[in-house]
């Protein structure tokens, strides 16, 4: 009952008029940016955070979760018509959805994408409504010791799924936490990795490193990979409709999609790939349309992957806003969205920012709403967005990247520093090292040194603390699993494969 009266409290914040105009800017800014082939929602939040110097912090995020939900509806529409995903989790809608545009079901795809993530997306968002407070209710009994092993199992775990490898991806996070040391440590006021440089005596700002990585390093190596030539556009053929078998077909998908995104999005190794790839398995063996898969396209393969791409979204909201943990690139920008305002998501998130939380949450119903109306009707407006020239596109990215981040401070240092990050951004995704666990790295690595410090404070310097509370040890056991067990399960498995070595002298 105290979920629903918090609920109808957010509904009265993300009803006035100011907000309902955030969340439509938002929506319909998010939806050309999945429209757009390589965009994504990280790198508009990202090119958008120096407006939380000038906007409540309301505004904001209720403009930052309408570009991530748009984004999720946007993305379907490149992978359906182009066979381009705009964004991993989009990957498997271009299996079956670009089969189903050639062979003149294309608007069937995309009703059924956009319907199938207004469900899940509206039951992802009851999900995060009343899954939030019991999280809180948990997350309340840790002590320093805890939120420490939380976050080196965050860590590990996201650092894997964000990766190619964890390799690659626990590199990033250190470099996350190098970036994260710079400035005047709190409790010794000793100033670190400086060099000197007196601007640096502040620390490196997270949305400069935000807007450098994803921005900037994102632009150039679109930039770089454009290659001469037009992609085909599939044209839409017959109506943005399904039939009554297509709907029979769809509607069973969606719901079994959301089942499975929610819970994987909301884990602190969650995001949107697997559950979407899970989804089209699932689908895959279930439906009695076989022959449809690979071929003219099943219209399951589409439905079921896009609700669980979408019930993902929200259920990675959950983490983020409880335990500060983010599980994807976007939530790690939304993350430094929270550092700007000065504002430490977690337990007490709720209850020290309940109108920006609920309203927020409150929001998203609105932002489905919206997101089907503006993807339906609106489809062919949609569609000429992909006629915009590259190079333009491009430019204007940097350009407003420059201009954003120079009116943070009026700084030469910081956009030398934006630069150079974006340099770097460049070459690690030239390298295939991930992006995102730097800003987790940068954010979360300061939080994990003090409650480090604060546990070796309250246990007079005993190690035995991060072992002795059974909570600690469980978290500490699941972070070595998810770093080891890869690497042994490999080596069984290549054992198994080599089966029983012959040893020399036997018959």
């Amino acid at each position: 009952m105290e979920t629903l009266n918090q609920l109808a409290h957010g509904f009265s914040i993300a009803f006035t008029p100011v907000n309902l105009m955030w969340c439509l800017v938002g929506t319909t800014l998010g939806t050309a940016i999945g429209v757009l082939p390589g965009l994504g929602p990280a790198l508009t939040i990202a090119l958008l955070l120096p407006i939380t110097y000038q906007v409540a912090p309301e505004a904001s995020f209720i403009l930052f979760a309408g570009i991530y939900y748009g984004a999720m509806y946007g993305g379907s529409t490149t992978s359906i018509l182009l066979n381009t995903p705009g964004e991993s989790a989009t990957i498997v809608t271009a299996l079956e959805g670009n089969r189903m545009a050639r062979s003149g079901r294309g608007g069937a795809a995309l009703a059924t994408s956009a319907i199938g993530s207004f469900v899940a997306g509206t039951l992802g968002t009851l999900g995060v409504a009343f899954l939030a407070p019991v999280v809180v209710k948990f997350a309340l009994s840790f002590g320093p010791a805890e939120y420490f092993s939380l976050m080196v199992l965050a860590f590990i775990t996201v650092s894997a799924v964000l990766g190619s490898s964890s390799v690659r991806g626990l590199t990033s996070l250190f470099a996350g936490f190098v970036i994260g040391m710079i400035g005047v440590d709190l409790q010794t006021g000793q100033p670190r990795f400086t060099f000197g440089i007196g601007e640096l005596l502040d620390g490196v700002d997270v949305i400069i490193v935000a807007v450098g990585l994803f921005a900037v390093g994102e632009t150039l190596y679109m930039a770089s990979r454009r290659y001469a030539g037009k992609d085909e556009i599939v044209p839409l053929k017959g109506s943005l409709y399904m039939t009554a078998a297509e709907w029979g077909r769809s509607w069973k998908a969606w719901l079994r999609g959301a089942a499975i995104g929610f819970p994987i999005g909301a884990m602190p190794a969650g995001g949107a790939e697997i559950p979407t790839f899970l989804s089209y398995a699932i689908e895959k063996k279930l439906s009695k349309h076989k022959d449809e898969f690979g071929t003219v396209g099943a219209i399951e393969g589409v439905a079921g992957p896009e609700a669980a791409n979408n019930a993902s979204a929200a259920g990675v909201l959950v983490p983020m806003l409880t335990l500060g943990l983010p599980t994807s690139a976007t939530a790690a920008i939304m993350l430094s969205a929270f550092q700007s305002y000065g504002i430490n998501p977690g337990p007490l998130l709720l209850t020290t920012q309940a109108n920006l939380v609920w309203g927020l949450i409150a929001s998203l119903f609105i932002a489905n709403v919206i997101l089907v109306v503006l993807n339906l009707p609106l489809i062919g407006l949609w569609v000429r967005l992909l006629k915009i020239p590259a190079p333009q596109l491009y430019a204007g990215i940097l350009v407003f990247a420059t201009v954003g981040t120079y009116g943070i401070s009026q700084s030469p240092i910081d956009l030398v520093i934006l630069y150079l990050l974006g340099a770097a951004g460049f070459l690690m995704r030239r390298f295939d090292f991930p992006t995102a666990p730097v800003i987790i790295g940068m954010i979360l690595g300061p939080l994990a040194e003090t409650q480090f410090r604060r546990a070796m404070t309250i246990s007079n310097g005993d190690w035995s603390v991060f072992y002795t509370h059974k909570l600690s040890l469980t978290l500490l056991t699941l972070a070595f699993i998810g770093l080891a067990g890869p690497h042994i399960w490999a080596y069984i498995e290549h054992r198994r494969r080599r089966g029983p070595e012959h040893v020399p002298g036997d018959a």
